[in-house]
């Protein structure tokens, strides 16, 4: 079990999250019971974790997880109600909460080391997003997923870009459009998750991940994460010319040399992560 770290965003001063480092794995477990909701001071030590983490050579993954039968159910809509009196009608709220989401979730996809999802239960709105942003996902098969924006009068925007950049056109519409939850197997038929398992598997499974990256170049890593995010939107031209310098400064690294030599000689590797 993570142990308790406190991540403090402003004056919240509460533990939001559990953090501990195990092996180059980062697990951060979300304390913001019972729906863990992305509120701005969770979002905000979010942010201070990753950015901490970017910068730690001793991280080599980052594993979000949290207990209970929810993941994240996303914004905190007590939150957003509470701002609604304001005399803006809550918008400079609205676009700090919405702003400081979308940054997250786009530091999760510019963070260096490999971020993987461990869901055991609900994922909901911007707990979908955050699913779907990582590069990885494991959920358990009671896990569930849903973009409900359309229930209340409104529409999964920013959720929209990441479930449009790892669901087929048309699966991210039917989440989009319907509202609807979908379950476990659903996501994995989606692309939404990339393993299903039974809860009590989880955390070995995802150890198992976790485990198995981490042992690999850390600098191979970060380079090959970086440019798989670059080339995704790309024109196959503009595509193979990225990776083509990518895969020439890739083995040119110290670690590059270090491998092939390495599996030459038969045995294990012993990384430079850039040093």
């Amino acid at each position: 079990m993570a142990q308790p770290a406190k991540i403090e965003h402003g004056n919240a001063g509460s533990e939001l999250l559990r953090s501990s480092l195990d092996g180059g794995v980062l697990t951060i477990e979300f304390n913001n019971p019972p729906a863990h909701a992305l509120s701005l001071a969770l979002i905000g030590a979010l942010q201070d974790a990753l950015d901490a983490s970017a910068s730690d050579k001793a991280v080599r993954v980052v594993v979000f997880t949290a207990s209970g039968k929810v993941f994240s159910a996303g914004h905190d809509m007590k939150e957003i109600r509470a701002q609604s009196g304001d005399d803006d009608g809550g918008r400079a709220y609205l676009e700090k909460l919405f702003g400081g989401s979308s940054r997250l979730m786009k530091s999760i996809v510019r963070h260096p080391n490999p971020v993987i999802a461990a869901v055991d239960g609900i994922a909901t709105a911007a707990g979908c997003q955050l699913v779907a942003s990582c590069d990885l996902a494991i959920a358990t098969d009671r896990a569930t997923f849903c973009t409900p924006g359309v229930n209340i009068g409104g529409f999964c925007s920013t959720p929209m870009v990441p479930l449009s950049r790892n669901l087929s056109p048309k699966h991210a519409m039917e989440m989009l459009l319907t509202g609807e939850f979908i379950d476990a197997q659903t996501a994995r038929e989606f692309g939404l998750v990339n393993r299903v398992v039974p809860p009590e598997y989880l955390a070995q499974v995802v150890k198992k991940y976790a485990d198995i990256i981490a042992s690999k170049s850390a600098a191979s890593i970060t380079l090959g994460k970086r440019a798989f995010y670059q080339q995704i939107d790309m024109a196959l031209d503009d595509a193979y010319e990225l990776s083509t310098k990518v895969m020439v400064e890739g083995f040119l690294d110290k670690d590059a040399v270090e491998g092939i030599s390495a599996f030459f000689e038969k045995r294990s590797p012993s990384w430079n992560d850039g040093d």
